[in-house]
């Protein structure tokens, strides 16, 4: 289980994604999946995974690796993608390729072929874009109306991003909420866990601005847990109760004769 968020604003781009794949009394594995592919100054991209491990490593080795196209003879990767369309286009297709090696042996052995990612950065001399791409290599886009993204464990999260993100929310503010959101589901799913790696970039740089990782007892992600938490208990104390409770029924209650 995994939980990962992407949030593009106007004022540039936040990913976040924790690092549990495994859950258990004696069984919890981390791994990295927030990847990050730089050229600074021309290019900067991130996936963020979910899903079944061996085949989200498996996408995200055949895009460094290359992939050749039938008609040009070209080593396609996101590094000289001329687009970020067409870098979305590219992880769709290492998808579809990794599902045509491995797919008749994962149904073998009745395992589902479960990946997603969520993609976003920007090429110099375009705009940013925040892409969603599924399992079968198809992809969607945020947009201004509904700024972000969610992968992975997503429910418990998304009640905050509903009401907290907007496309003119602060940069900063939103990676704010982002944190929320992901304590949120961690607090509910402990199938999501620390370290969280965080991403923020700001349009036409071109690099990152922050790439971060936050480790477990980290004193800020301490603190923003404990506010929200009593943040909540507050709000739930102030807000009046119900009027209607303890209110009598205005249908008379039905009396049976005997006699």
């Amino acid at each position: 289980m995994t939980y990962c968020c992407g949030i593009l604003v106007r004022d540039g781009l936040v990913m976040i994604a924790d690092t549990r794949t495994n859950a258990g009394l004696d069984n919890i594995s981390t791994f990295r999946k927030l990847h990050i592919y730089s050229s600074p100054g021309e290019r900067i991209m991130a996936i963020a995974s979910a899903g079944n491990l061996a085949i989200s490593q498996s996408v995200l080795s055949m895009l460094s690796e290359g992939l050749e196209n039938p008609e040009t003879g070209e080593i396609e990767t996101l590094m000289n993608a001329p687009t970020m369309f067409k870098a979305a286009q590219r992880i769709g297709h290492a998808i579809r390729q990794v599902h045509a090696l491995e797919g008749t042996a994962l149904r073998a052995e009745d395992i589902s072929f479960d990946v997603s990612f969520l993609f976003g950065g920007q090429i110099k001399g375009s705009r940013m874009r925040l892409f969603m791409v599924y399992s079968a290599g198809n992809f969607i886009e945020c947009t201004t109306d509904t700024p972000y993204l969610q992968i992975g464990e997503h429910k418990y999260g998304k009640p905050v991003l509903d009401r907290a993100i907007a496309y003119d929310v602060d940069l900063y503010d939103a990676l704010k909420v982002s944190l929320v959101s992901m304590d949120s589901t961690m607090r509910s799913n402990l199938g999501v866990g620390m370290p969280i790696d965080v991403l923020v970039v700001r349009p036409d740089v071109c690099e990152a601005e922050l790439n971060y990782r936050i480790e477990a007892g980290e004193p800020y992600f301490h603190d923003l847990r404990a506010r929200w938490s009593a943040a909540l208990r507050a709000a739930h104390q102030n807000i009046p109760r119900p009027p209607y409770v303890n209110t009598p029924s205005t249908t008379p209650p039905t009396t049976t004769k005997t006699g």
